[in-house]
């Protein structure tokens, strides 16, 4: 089971707009590939950070040593990992989507349908 939040899209938004489920857990995608992640997901501002991050982990690896610019770099992909979900939280924030709760849920599917459920729109 698995926590997801969900969001409810803009007030100006149009009638066919669904709301956002954001899983909070790790990303194994998010660890692997930050920048894939980031593109896929349009967080254009993480994306300008890790590669600020990087070239500086690159500029200082001369005088860090290799094992210490990898161990640097692991953290740093670990980290992204577990902060993928705030990452898309904090983006659906900046657009305008308000924070409609929580549900614990085995899919995504059916953790909207819950969230539905608790807001009364299915009986």
């Amino acid at each position: 089971m698995t926590l997801y939040s969900l969001f409810e899209p803009p007030a100006d938004a149009d009638r066919s707009a669904q709301p956002a489920v954001v899983a909070d857990r790790f990303s194994p995608f998010a660890f692997w590939l930050p920048p894939a992640y980031m593109l896929m997901h349009r967080l254009w501002l993480a994306l300008v950070v890790y590669v600020a991050a990087v070239l500086a982990l690159v500029l200082l690896a001369p005088w860090l040593g290799q094992g210490a610019t990898l161990l640097i770099y692991g953290v740093l992909a670990v980290a992204i990992g577990f902060e993928a979900a705030s990452l898309r939280r904090a983006k659906l924030r900046r657009r305008g989507f308000r924070y409609g709760g929580e549900v614990v849920a085995a899919q995504k599917d059916l953790a909207e349908l819950e969230w539905l459920r608790s807001r009364e729109f299915l009986a």
